[in-house]
């Protein structure tokens, strides 16, 4: 028989995607672009196609942020643990409001620091610190990186063009 040893006291942030608090926020449904598996909850998003109505993950000539997208725990897993959100699939896209998203590698964000969202490579979508060659968003981070799952907690503000 066996028995527990160790206890964690402390928890992780929250997972991809999810909602911070009840502080207030907005999400929006659009259409899902990319292929199947490919997009991912927590990243941020660009217009698609049609702008409104579709979204992608961003690429080396995108610039409009639409929002990151939110984990509404209601999308399948395949068999390797991996999200399946399918081509053509509605997705929830926060555009302001408080949430958890995924950080590009050894990123350290501080509370307040501006977020950036990488715009290619095996991270696009990811957030970062650093404005050089990527998106700009209004938004800051509320603190640093959680290491357990690689999330940050980041404050959007309201995304409309001005």
């Amino acid at each position: 028989m066996s028995a527990q040893t160790s206890y964690r006291f402390g928890l992780p942030s929250g997972m991809a995607g999810g909602i911070v608090d009840l502080a207030p926020y907005a999400i929006d449904t659009f259409i899902n672009e990319e292929e199947n598996e490919v997009m991912l909850f927590g990243i941020g998003i660009v217009a698609g196609t049609k702008a409104g109505t579709q979204i992608k993950k961003p690429s080396a000539t995108a610039t409009a942020f639409e929002g990151i997208t939110t984990n509404n725990l209601t999308t399948e897993y395949n068999l390797d643990g991996k999200v399946r959100i399918l081509k053509k699939a509605p997705v929830g896209v926060m555009r302001y409001g408080r949430i958890h998203a995924r950080v590009a590698t050894g990123v350290t964000p501080a509370y307040g620091e501006p977020v950036y969202i990488v715009k290619s490579g095996d991270e696009a979508g990811y957030v970062t610190n650093a404005s050089t060659g990527n998106i700009a968003v209004k938004g800051r981070f509320m603190g640093g990186v959680d290491a357990t799952n690689g999330v940050a907690e980041v404050e959007l503000f309201n995304q409309a063009q001005s």
